[in-house]
């Protein structure tokens, strides 16, 4: 492959961008410099590694959560992941494969049940592909970009919060980074090895996460650039295709007959894929250019997007970028969570990386200038990313984590649960017990009740199958006010166990009055 001019020793003045976070001189190898940012993007994401799950993304992670210690208790069944807000039923649903959730139950074997298992999972998957990352960038835009891309890349806001989160977005995202590397190497050296792991870890990054099948833009545009359309007729990418592909269909088609059969009939993600209106992704636009990415980053990625060095497959990450924004207009209600952008963050971090290689090359006789914008630079994106993402480790959940811990304590193991959580299954994880969302439809959460005469019919419904307690937490403590003759019906149905300021806890009646 042709690589893009290199800038030569004097634009060493822009590898004083580690001497921004306190690093080492310019004259330093870069190698020493990408182990430095290696080893403080991986010990920040350590920080509260332990947190229970009650932060900003509890929910999620809660479900993950539950699936692993379900395999733990239940006798990993890989094949038939369960929830626990499916009443008395196994709530078997379909997921991503769970490979996750199974290795964390599987530590649980040695250790016990902590989180900082499932979290180290993907600290673990970002720190093992940040270095592809890095060299991944530098194959394409240069070693100085690289630098500045793994820098961005690190401590991007959205990227360290998903990067110790218990979720399979960062493990996705990093294997499919390592098999983009692998798969330029293949392309450039047509070595077995590089086609097996390219194929391989690209296979497991769409198993993992099904929205991964994105990364199939970039990769044929490199393909169509090595062999234009006499790529149709060589067996090695047909063979790639089938390796990369053929297991996700066949765990997809599996995954959706689990949500078929089994109550809840619920298969991950689904309902996602939905156009919204143009408000609805003005909203995500400007989430993903703040918060998500932060304002630096997001100015100096659309820079690069037009600076960036032209080469024979620089294309690579402008057409990632623009499968990415299709992705989102289509998939357009499920992009209501941050970490379906999650994809954007390596892409904004090469471009700005670009930027900020194209800018030194500018500047490369000043040796201050460089040093005084490379700190400004960096000292104002760390800035920013340390105020964007400290909210999202604040606890959303402690209340409903409060109230399952005393549920553990007060019910009994074959108690079931009625939760009027707002759709949260955090409740549920921390008490151990099974249970339903309150209010309810086949066992998914379906919103506040219209009137009482809703809640009652629900409540009446789950207690016929089974549902022996009824809680609820500070979030849904105004139902009892709102919902006047529902509060009725509680006085004259059940007996109030527990009441503070945090939750309350209703005992049900076996039959109702």
């Amino acid at each position: 492959m042709r690589t893009p001019a290199r800038v030569d020793s004097r634009d060493s003045a822009l590898c004083c961008l580690p001497k921004a976070l306190g690093a080492v001189q310019s004259c330093c190898p870069r190698t020493v410099l990408v182990i430095a940012l290696w080893v403080v993007a991986v010990a920040v994401r350590l920080i509260l590694i332990n947190q229970p799950f009650i932060d900003r993304w509890s929910w999620r992670q809660s479900d993950v959560a539950a699936i692993a210690r379900n395999f733990y208790e239940n006798g990993f069944q890989f094949a038939y992941p369960q929830i626990d807000w499916a009443g008395s039923a196994p709530g078997y649903v379909g997921t991503e494969f769970p490979i996750l959730p199974f290795l964390a139950a599987a530590f649980y074997k040695c250790v016990g049940v902590h989180e900082w298992i499932g979290r180290s999972e993907s600290v673990i998957f970002f720190a093992v592909s940040l270095p592809f990352f890095f060299l991944l960038v530098r194959e394409i835009f240069g070693s100085i970009a690289a630098l500045w891309a793994t820098f961005f890349y690190s401590f991007t806001p959205l990227n360290v919060f998903a990067g110790r989160s218990f979720m399979p977005d960062v493990p996705s995202l990093s294997l499919a980074l390592i098999g983009s590397y692998f798969f330029l190497r293949w392309i450039n050296d047509g070595k077995s090895t590089a086609f097996f792991l390219a194929a391989l870890t690209i296979s497991l990054s769409i198993l993992v996460k099904a929205t991964s099948i994105v990364i199939a833009v970039p990769l044929l545009f490199v393909v169509w650039r090595k062999w234009r359309w006499n790529f149709v007729k060589r067996v090695d990418l047909w063979l790639f295709a089938g390796i990369t592909v053929l297991p996700s269909v066949v765990w997809y088609w599996h995954a959706r007959q689990i949500a078929e059969r089994f109550y809840p009939y619920h298969f991950f993600g689904e309902g996602g894929i939905r156009i919204e209106n143009f408000s609805w992704y003005c909203g995500i636009a400007r989430q993903t250019v703040t918060a998500s990415l932060t304002p630096v980053l997001s100015v100096m990625a659309l820079i690069g997007l037009f600076v960036a060095p032209r080469s024979r497959f620089s294309g690579l990450f402008h057409w990632w970028l623009a499968a990415m924004i299709l992705f989102v207009v289509v998939v357009g209600y499920g992009n209501r969570h941050p970490w379906y952008q999650l994809p954007l963050v390596p892409i904004a971090a090469a471009f700005a990386g670009a930027a900020c290689a194209f800018v030194g090359s500018k500047i490369s006789s000043s040796l201050g200038a460089a040093v005084a914008l490379s700190i400004l630079l960096a000292g104002f994106f760390a800035v920013l990313a340390y105020l964007y993402v400290s909210p999202l480790y604040k606890s959303s959940a402690a209340q409903l984590r409060d109230v399952g811990l005393e549920l553990n304590k007060v019910t009994a193991s074959d108690a079931l649960i009625v939760a009027a959580d707002t759709g949260d299954p955090t409740i549920f994880y921390y008490a151990q017990r099974k249970g339903w969302h309150f209010l309810e439809t086949d066992a998914i959460y379906d919103g506040n009740p219209g009137n009482s005469q809703q809640a009652i019919l629900d409540l009446e419904k789950l207690r016929r199958r089974g549902a022996t307690h009824l809680v609820f937490t500070t979030n849904t403590f105004w139902w009892l006010k709102y919902y006047p003759e529902f509060t009725e019906h509680l006085r004259q149905t059940t007996a109030l166990m527990e009441a503070n300021r945090k939750f309350r806890i209703y005992k049900l009646n076996l039959v109702a009055e």
